[in-house]
């Protein structure tokens, strides 16, 4: 086995490592690991000085070649199985101790990212220094992720919350008291997790900064040389936030010249995303490779011109190798300074691989290249491959290696002298590649987030000249040239009139369930395949492949059952009801902010992730942690039915008495009832208690959601409807005191509570006295933060489905119930208990 063929199948074996010790739900301790990568390096020593001596790995023929293929296999897989274990356990002993939760600790420590400023006040990084509590030294992860809103934290008085925070600037030190806790996440299906990208940042505790009348005032403790790259991109973004006056453009701006994603509004992002050009929006391989480009090209001629004045300095660095490796320097400060995403990462590290070899010169095959590439950003990030942007990067580059579009291209260019047919090969060659990349991505977006982009390949051809080079040089130069920002942001306005256009055609992206591993994994082989130089009936293969993917639906319950679906939105509410053929969702999630609400963040995309569109929306009140998602939920399915207890709409209430069924499932509303509207649509009682309460029903089985309904409201239904029970019952008002009545309870019998609630919530949801009447009366309970989603099916009754245990990874968070409460402070949170008794 050559050296070239050792590292073609012990580059895919490391991944491959680092792939498996990412399934792991919990993690070894460290001496396994340790033990794992010892062995792996071992051999790769061995194999490496046995085929540099010329020897064979394992003896001659078939037998020691393949004997050889497997030693190399296992070197792979152990040393990068082992590697991202010690980096993983060392990472964990770090973690906050849960007994410092909700505590306030004073806190000395340097801003450590480019702040994000809110409406609500600003998120940063901490990189801690020192800790203590009451004046005795605490330990305490090396960063936190922190928030600083306008007041002392969440649920301050109006009063408080409308004094502004201070400006953060990266690199300051500062001393705060602070409120930690374990970093947490939603946990639903297809959802974003938050849990993960926090391990990958570092951040070992989430917390916010006290400032309120009460607590001690933060202190600046001056400006220090640290973090000097952040602070220069703060300096960029807050001179075009001042510069461009269109708050969206200037989002756009920031996001290319230094990284600020978080800068581009949300509707943006829909847009972009829709259109299939939020790649664009990013610094992505495209912006890192043409800044190489110039930089090699500017370095080439500057150093010919020094070469006049000091001939010496060609002969001491030819010109080939200054312009080479300062082209790679400066593309590699480029992707520090704005970031240093997956594609920044994987685009140095693969201009660094082909400037070497083309200076040294030698010639290796395109898979090694970007094998090579794979693996050094996993050295740097094991936790990347299970990032979106990887998949989407790394199979973008290899298609396009494999089919080499350009190679024919550009020799027949260079062939013709004629410019005008230059140009229109060099085009030709710029549609081709844009339609095989489309065409080959479209399955994996499908499989990575539920749908495609059906004018992406139009909207791609159109926009990739246009960001590359127009906006993107205008706002780099604008960093010396502001007035340069006011050209780059009428052209990002240009940029999205075309792309609304695109948006509105029929069909412009295609929304799918997400298909199983298998199918999707089948779905991209065949996308692939479409696009390969192969025979046609290669290419028809690869159709067969992918339309598997396209026509599958997530299973549904049979006639005559129901599923419901307890999604995981924090402190708030929104139940997914499904039939055989028709679904309903129950709430719509919480706001979280002004920008921010759960229909956009976790409702729509899990909805459309399942392949679920509601025939029908029920509000259960106003209250915005039911109601917060409601205009994300509408404007994603018009047309569904909508019921609520607080709409003007006669048609549009919820009414005591209304029922319809459904594929054999009786769904009934017992609650409020006519008495309870003004003449003008306005509730006369609380909004709490003019909560819908909708009861489902079939085969045997019924479920009870109530909203905030109160104890008063509560009794009075179990009291006129005596004969009614409930296998499963959604905690009415998150399981707060004030609701789960013991009449109530005694008459529905639930075999299962379903509490949504959110992680240390302030409001102590679920109540202590809520969870001693379950235990009492033999009920089990969930909650969502120690749950996540939360499955239950008639056809299973006893039996509750938790996302968050089906799917658990060794970062995830583990409550800890037996570990002591901390003394109770104002304010204080207390820990969240969950699961069955």
């Amino acid at each position: 086995m050559s050296l070239r063929r050792s590292a073609q199948a012990g580059l895919p074996a490391g991944v491959a490592g680092v792939a498996l010790q990412l399934q792991q739900a919990g993690l070894w301790p460290w001496g396994g690991y340790l033990g794992a990568l010892c062995v792996g390096l071992l051999l790769v020593g061995w194999l490496w000085w046995r085929l540099l001596s010329g020897c064979a790995v394992l003896g001659r023929g078939r037998v020691g070649a393949a004997l050889g293929l497997v030693v190399v296999i296992t070197a792979g897989l152990l040393t990068g199985f082992g590697l991202t274990g010690v980096r993983a356990v060392h990472f964990a002993a770090g973690a906050l101790q849960p007994g410092l939760q909700g505590l306030d600790i004073e806190v000395t420590g340097r801003v450590a990212s480019l702040p994000q400023r809110t409406s609500l006040g600003e998120r940063f990084e901490l990189a801690v220094e020192t800790a203590t509590r009451n004046g005795h030294p605490v330990p305490l992860p090396g960063l936190l992720h922190l928030s600083w809103f306008r007041g002392a934290g969440p649920g301050v008085a109006p009063a408080a919350a409308e004094r502004p925070g201070p400006n953060l600037f990266a690199g300051e030190r500062w001393r705060f008291t602070v409120r930690l806790r374990s970093p947490h996440g939603d946990a639903n299906p297809h959802g974003f997790d938050r849990e993960r990208w926090l391990w990958e940042q570092g951040v070992g505790a989430t917390g916010y900064v006290r400032d309120g009348p009460r607590d001690p005032r933060p202190q600046r403790l001056g400006r220090t040389r640290w973090h000097p790259v952040e602070a220069a991109r703060q300096w960029v973004s807050e001179r075009i936030e001042q510069r461009v006056d269109d708050g969206r453009s200037a989002g756009v701006l920031a996001a290319l010249v230094v990284g600020e994603q978080s800068a581009i509004e949300r509707a943006d992002w829909d847009l972009y995303r829709s259109t299939g050009v939020a790649h664009l929006m990013s610094i992505s391989g495209l912006h890192v490779t043409m800044f190489a480009w110039l930089a090699t090209a500017l370095i080439g001629g500057l150093w010919r011109r020094l070469a006049r004045v000091w001939p010496g300095a060609l002969l001491a660095v030819p010109t080939p190798l200054a312009a080479g490796l300062g082209g790679v320097a400066l593309a590699a400060a480029y992707a520090l300074f704005s970031g240093w995403g997956v594609p920044s990462q994987r685009t140095v590290v693969m201009l660094a691989v082909v400037v070497g070899l083309r200076l040294s010169g030698r010639h290796w095959p395109w898979p090694a290249v970007w094998l090579l590439a794979m693996v050094a950003v996993l050295l740097l990030d094991p936790w990347a491959l299970l990032q979106p942007g990887f998949w989407l990067s790394f199979v973008a580059v290899g298609i396009l290696f494999a089919t080499d579009p350009g190679r024919r291209t550009a020799r027949q260019a260079a062939d013709d002298g004629a410019r005008p047919q230059r140009a229109l090969r060099a085009g030709g060659a710029l549609l081709r590649e844009q339609a095989v990349v489309t065409v080959a991505l479209a399955p994996l977006s499908l499989l990575l987030f539920g749908q495609f982009s059906v004018v992406g390949l139009l909207a791609n051809l159109l926009a990739i000249p246009w960001v590359t080079l127009v906006i993107t040089p205008l706002a780099m130069l604008g960093v010396a040239l502001s007035p340069l920002w006011d050209a780059a942001a009428l052209a990002v306005q240009w940029l999205g009139v075309g792309l609304q256009w695109l948006a509105q055609w029929p069909w412009a992206s295609i929304h799918r369930a997400i298909p199983p591993a298998p199918l999707a994994l089948a779905a991209v082989l065949g996308g692939a395949l479409l696009v390969l130089r192969l025979p046609w009936a290669l290419r028809g293969a690869g159709l067969l492949l992918v339309w598997p993917a396209l026509l599958w639906t997530p299973a549904r319950p049979a006639p005559g059952q129901f599923e419901l679906l307890a999604l995981d939105v924090g402190q708030g509410s929104a139940v997914l009801v499904r039939t055989a053929g028709h679904s309903l969702l129950y709430d719509t999630g919480p706001r979280y902010s002004p920008e921010s609400d759960a229909g956009q963040r976790i409702v729509v995309p899990v909805l459309r992730a399942l392949g679920e569109r509601p025939d029908a929306v029920v509000v259960s009140h106003r209250d915005s942690d039911h109601a917060g998602g409601s205009v994300a939920v509408q404007t994603a399915w018009p047309q569904a039915r909508w019921l609520s207890s607080f709409d003007r709409d006669p048609q549009r209430r919820c009414l005591a008495g209304q029922r319809w069924h459904w594929d054999g499932v009786d769904f009934e509303l017992l609650h409020p009832t006519p008495e309870h509207y003004a003449p003008d649509g306005s509730g006369r009682l609380s909004s709490n208690a003019m909560s819908c309460v909708l009861r489902v029903s079939g085969a045997g089985q019924s479920a009870w959601l109530s909203g905030d309904l109160d104890a008063e409201r509560e009794t009075r239904l179990a009291l006129a409807r005596p004969e009614l029970r409930a296998s499963v019952l959604l905690a009415p008002h998150h399981g707060s005191r004030t609701s789960s009545s013991p009449v109530l309870l005694n008459t529905l019998q639930p075999r299962w509570v379903l509490v949504q609630s959110g992680y240390r919530n302030r409001f102590d949801h679920p109540a202590a006295t809520v969870l001693e009447r379950y235990r009492q009366r033999g009920i089990r309970w969930v909650n969502s933060p120690d749950c996540g989603a939360a499955r239950w099916h008639s056809a299973e009754p006893d039996v509750v489905h938790c996302h968050r245990e089906e799917h658990r990874r060794y970062w995830h968070h583990r409550p800890v119930p037996d570990a002591p409460l901390p003394a109770r402070e104002e304010g204080a949170i207390a820990p969240g208990s969950g699961g069955a008794d």
